[in-house]
């Protein structure tokens, strides 16, 4: 298997006909919700911001960007293996020229799968897509989409937001939990299934991580630090199918169009051993207030950890970016445990050899 440095080396060669030799590293297009957002919340009128401090406290200039952590989020990381400068909110102003060239964030804190404003981010795209082809023309646009990298992460909200979001939600009289992940899978094969009708060729597909470990919840449900059983088993009952679901995808569609990621077992490996991983606790949130830190919002009145690195956890719901990086470095070279069918470092070197056989 090449490592992820070799294929770094070699990702210039990836160049796109007559773009730029300097927009040469492949796109890279986002979607999903909060753990993902880079700023698009920024320029929506909504409470789910992250453009205040302390957000993005270690950020080079110590500035919110709209990024729920304490510095960079996984985007941000991934873009640093493609060898690019970090992908711009769809929705920032800056986001024009050349720059569209590198890709685009179209995620949206708070958004779900049932949730409308996922599918006006898939409108975002197809938008997105004409703007390009007025700057460098349809055969180079469609080239560069099918060359692409996606990731999308969504699911989250679904449960946190909609399902146990109180007790009895509407939702949960509506479906028993077996039926309600029916429902949203139905409706994510949709999504994902537009996603593809949009040229996307390479998708990485988050599950839903350990949601009832996160401060926020055990700050509600938890005396001691153990996780909420019952938003635990929406999760467990919930990632198999998902795997499932992108398995009968990748057969319809061929070539492992869809991969993987089992962000549950990632985020298990700090859980359960958090000092395994150089963490001092997986259960505070380094900023926040009130039992685990996991009440309310992330503001300047929050207490605020002076070690972001020993936390894994930022905020209530977001990790920091140590644990982002700790993340992406299972993207890049986990086993199929934690991403299926391969990984990013493989998925690079497949698709590098595939471009360098067509030239």
């Amino acid at each position: 298997m090449a490592s992820s440095w070799l294929i770094l080396a070699l990702l210039p060669a990836l160049c796109l006909g007559t773009l730029p030799s300097s927009h040469a590293a492949r796109a890279f297009f986002v979607f999903g919700d909060s753990l993902v957002d880079n700023g698009n919340n920024n320029y929506l009128v909504t409470a789910a911001r992250a453009d205040s401090p302390p957000y993005g406290i270690d950020t080079p200039d110590h500035r919110a960007t709209g990024r729920f952590s304490n510095g960079k989020n996984v985007p941000d990381i991934i873009s640093e293996h493609l060898g690019a400068e970090p992908v711009l909110p769809y929705l920032s102003p800056e986001l024009d020229g050349d720059k569209m060239l590198v890709g685009a964030n179209f995620a949206s804190a708070g958004v779900g799968i049932l949730n409308d404003t996922g599918i006006q981010f898939l409108l975002y795209f197809q938008q997105y897509q004409k703007r390009l082809s007025s700057l460098i023309g349809a055969e180079q646009t469609a080239r560069l989409v099918h060359g692409s990298l996606v990731l999308i992460t969504l699911g989250g909200n679904d449960f946190v937001n909609n399902y146990y979001l109180v007790p009895y939600s509407a939702r949960s009289r509506e479906f028993s939990l077996p039926d309600y992940i029916n429902y949203i899978l139905s409706e994510y094969r949709q999504i994902l299934t537009r996603l593809y009708d949009l040229g996307a060729r390479r998708v990485l597909v988050q599950g839903v991580g350990p949601i009832g470990c996160v401060p926020a919840e055990l700050a509600l449900h938890s005396l001691d630090g153990s996780c909420d059983r019952e938003l635990q088993r929406a999760a467990e009952m919930y990632n198999p199918r998902l795997m499932a679901l992108l398995e009968e995808l990748n057969a319809r569609y061929g070539g492992g169009v869809f991969v993987g990621v089992n962000m549950q077992r990632i985020h298990n490996d700090f859980i359960e051993d958090p000092k395994a991983y150089g963490f001092e606790t997986a259960t505070q949130a380094c900023c926040g207030q009130g039992r685990f830190n996991g009440m309310g919002l992330c503001t300047m009145v929050s207490n605020l950890c002076a070690d972001r690195d020993t936390y894994v956890f930022w905020d209530a719901f977001h990790p920091t970016e140590r644990a982002n990086r700790l993340i992406v470095q299972q993207f890049m070279s986990g086993s199929t445990d934690y991403i299926a069918p391969m990984n990013l470092s493989t998925v690079l070197a497949v698709d590098l050899h595939k471009e360098q056989m067509r030239t």
